[in-house]
């Protein structure tokens, strides 16, 4: 996950912003470029994957994790030209979405090992420590924020993070998730994230934030 522009109000009736649609199977390659060059110098992507071929193990995670995973389950939207993306794990059964297909399921299972390589442990352990802290009740988990460095500071990371925000307000749910620079706590406080564990990943190289943001009042336009 990177940090986004500059923050946009998700609730103002009046500011339409970007165009944003759900992510369809023709955007996935788009999908993992974006989200590779937005992560291209990331802390996590130095920690998580090694030097060797990283970039292109870097888009394979991400052809996987978010644009095939988000396609298929229905939790990926994304601006009309791809360059800014969000991918969310749902809760169960969640409306209008479908389980991981057993395709992507099996893919990430077999090939995670071979692109995090030696640090598959620690990234397996801290993935681990993660769930460990994440909310009991029902909520929508955010995956995957990207936007390119080339259109950031347009609205573009609140676009795409709208419209499952604006469901969990409807629908009284939490949404959260884990970060793990303090740029990214910052921006998710914007949208009323606040900050639930504050830990290391477990080879203490890092660390990270497990952030979840309440339902917000919502007034009618």
């Amino acid at each position: 996950m990177t940090q986004g522009p500059t923050i946009r109000r998700i609730d103002s009736p009046d500011d339409e912003g970007p165009d944003v649609r759900p992510a369809e199977q023709r955007d996935v390659p788009r999908i993992a470029a974006t989200l590779t060059v937005a992560l291209a110098d990331s802390r996590w992507t130095r920690w998580a994957l090694p030097d060797d071929g990283r970039m292109q193990r870097l888009t394979r995670l991400h052809e996987l994790d978010a644009g095939h995973r988000g396609v298929g389950t229905r939790t990926a939207w994304v601006t009309e030209d791809v360059d800014a993306v969000a991918v969310w794990e749902p809760p169960p059964g969640a409306e209008g979405t479908t389980p991981l297909p057993a395709d992507v399921r099996a893919a990430l299972a077999s090939e995670l090992p071979y692109l995090s390589a030696h640090r598959i442990s620690a990234v397996r352990d801290t993935a681990a420590l993660i769930a460990s802290h994440r909310p009991e009740q029902p909520h929508w988990w955010l995956l995957h924020l990207g936007v390119r460095p080339s259109s950031r500071r347009r609205g573009l990371a609140a676009a795409v993070l709208a419209p499952v925000l604006v469901r969990c307000d409807t629908d009284r749910t939490l949404a959260a998730t884990a970060v793990f620079g303090w740029a990214n706590v910052r921006f998710l406080r914007g949208f009323g994230f606040e900050v639930t564990a504050e830990l290391r990943t477990t080879d203490d190289e890092l660390p990270l934030w497990v952030l979840v943001r309440q339902p917000q009042r919502r007034f009618p336009g």
